[in-house]
């Protein structure tokens, strides 16, 4: 099967499960450049990867700007390659750093509610005592 040389936002809507709003999102944040037919979009191979990018930082966590940067290392640079998994491997580390403390503050969040919660347990045993 050979790759199709364009695509339309009806094609990566489809393909991608998002909605064409989303697109239009990607595209008014100057992460993709569709070419205008008309009133249509056009998107070339180029653009599909890109949003396969854009989308797989987006589950990594990565914000809008932060994908923009890496994306930008990529077009503009001869060794973006380099430059650009470097930049990756620092996010990551940043990504796990913040993710290793959220867990660390979900654990002790989780010790403050079971003790509240005995603590209302125990009143509330209180209170069925005395009536």
């Amino acid at each position: 099967m050979q790759e199709q040389l364009s695509y339309s936002i009806s094609d990566l809507r489809q393909e991608f499960g998002l909605t064409s709003r989303s697109i239009r999102f990607y595209e008014d944040e100057g992460l993709l450049t569709p070419e205008r037919e008309g009133n249509n979009r056009v998107f070339s191979r180029h653009d599909r990867v890109q949003l396969i990018l854009i989308l797989r930082g987006k589950r990594l966590g990565f914000s809008i700007a932060e994908i923009r940067e890496m994306l930008s290392l990529w077009d503009d640079t001869t060794e973006g390659s380099e430059v650009q998994l470097k930049r990756v491997l620092e996010k990551i580390a940043e990504k796990r750093t913040a993710l290793d403390q959220q867990l660390r503050d979900i654990a002790i969040l989780q010790l403050e509610l079971d003790k509240a919660e005995s603590r209302c347990n125990r009143a509330l045993t209180e209170l069925n005592r005395q009536s």
